[in-house]
């Protein structure tokens, strides 16, 4: 099967299911979607079971699609510049400690509990884990998706303040999270004993470098930029550099998610530093908005997909399901400890705080780093209880949602 034939697969799926949705489940469009690639994995594995099919073909198509190479060094630039677009600059910077602390140390934090309780509910399970490998499951499951959130919150009125911290620490725990996964697999696979200089040089050479990176980009295309007024010339601006600008900062090992993120801040508010919002910058941002739920259908299509690629046993599944409670845990202990470095600047209420954990959905991108990691032993059940954790955030998370930011937030619940 050739990549076209792959492509248009996908999209003919995607398609179907979001007219079903739109039509007749009326759910958020990336959870319909979810729940109606998930339901067509599940029948087609009942009806595998039960001799009526040969599920072999759907089973290879799905292993066929790399959904690390798809996602990590693919599609993730276009989803995180689109996102970084759409975020206030001048907001942000009121919101910019939060951010940063929950951005940064936030997810070392989730990692670390989370790693740790995971390490503990293998050996309750009997099931010996490396604590190195508990933490690789920390570190990919730490970053947070924004996606199915932003649509939910914005029709409840959330406060503004509170949008930007989840929306922009979403943006760019990713790219941390990344960094922090990819600097413990190094030590996973590197036969030498890592030290806290190499470490320490590896981090700053990604974020740091990232970040550099990422507003040199973004300024020499706003200042190329600055005079035209057509937006066809700036949609190919920013289309070359959300995918150039990824591939170069891999080139220069920088955190490439970073640097997306940090130039589509700078380009995303262009308008505010102009003074004015041409026609040509709203077509631009319509532009990014259709970019974004084009990938997000195709996204979450294979997310419920990939279910027929996994073959858990059924300890497997009790880890999952143990797993699920172990990450929020492991969010909302991160979050309460960021809050407390910030809240002497930026307090924040218990209902706000639960708002946070509750809105920490997962998804495409802790599954693609599940499927990254090299023949491990252990990375059928870190790839099964990555996938539960998703598929329990994605669903159960957001479509309760609404109801956790009305009772937190409108009707004065506590934690």
């Amino acid at each position: 099967m050739t990549l076209f034939e792959t492509i248009a697969i996908i999209l003919c799926l995607a398609a179907m299911a979001s007219y079903i949705n739109h039509a007749y489940m009326h759910l958020p469009a990336t959870i319909g979607l979810m729940v109606i690639s998930l339901v067509l994995s599940l029948v087609l594995i009942g009806l595998a079971e039960t001799g009526l099919i040969h599920v072999g073909t759907v089973s290879y198509f799905v292993n066929r699609i790399d959904f690390n190479k798809l996602l990590l060094h693919g599609i993730l630039a276009f989803f995180l510049f689109a996102g970084a677009m759409h975020v206030n600059l001048a907001e942000l910077n009121r919101q910019k400690w939060p951010v940063m602390v929950m951005a940064t140390l936030g997810v070392f934090f989730a990692t670390f509990i989370t790693g740790g309780l995971f390490w503990g509910a293998g050996q309750l399970l009997n099931l010996k884990i490396p604590l190195l490998h508990a933490l690789l499951f920390g570190a990919l499951i730490a970053p947070t998706d924004p996606i199915s959130v932003l649509g939910i919150m914005k029709k409840m009125n959330t406060p503004k303040s509170l949008e930007v911290v989840i929306t922009a620490e979403s943006l760019f725990n990713d790219g941390v999270g990344i960094v922090v996964f990819l600097t413990l697999l190094s030590m996973v696979m590197s036969p030498r004993q890592p030290t806290v200089s190499g470490v320490s040089l590896f981090l700053l050479k990604e974020a740091v470098g990232g970040m550099a990176l990422g507003y040199v980009m973004g300024k020499g295309v706003f200042l190329l930029l600055r005079k035209v007024n057509d937006y066809q010339v700036e949609i190919l601006f920013t289309l070359a550099l959300a995918s150039g600008g990824y591939v170069l900062a891999e080139l220069l090992h920088m955190s490439a998610p970073i640097a997306i993120v940090v130039a589509g801040l700078v380009m995303g508010n262009r308008g505010q530093v102009q003074g004015v919002e041409s026609v040509s910058i709203q077509r631009l941002d319509l532009f990014w908005e259709l970019v974004d739920d084009i990938l997000n259908a195709v996204l979450f299509m294979l997310v419920g997909l990939e279910v027929i690629a996994l073959s858990p046993e059924l300890v497997f599944l009790a880890l999952g399901l143990m797993s699920i409670v172990v990450v929020l845990i492991g969010r909302w202990m991160s979050i309460v400890l960021s809050v407390g470095l910030v809240r002497i600047r930026h307090p924040f209420s218990k209902g706000e705080i639960t708002v946070m954990t509750w809105a920490g959905l997962r998804g495409g991108l802790s599954i693609a780093m599940a499927l990254s990691l090299p023949h491990l032993a252990d990375k059928e059940m870190i790839l099964s209880a990555t996938y539960m954790v998703v598929v329990f955030s994605v669903l159960v998370q957001g479509l309760s949602l609404s109801k956790v930011i009305k009772r937190s937030l409108f009707q004065g619940s506590s934690l």
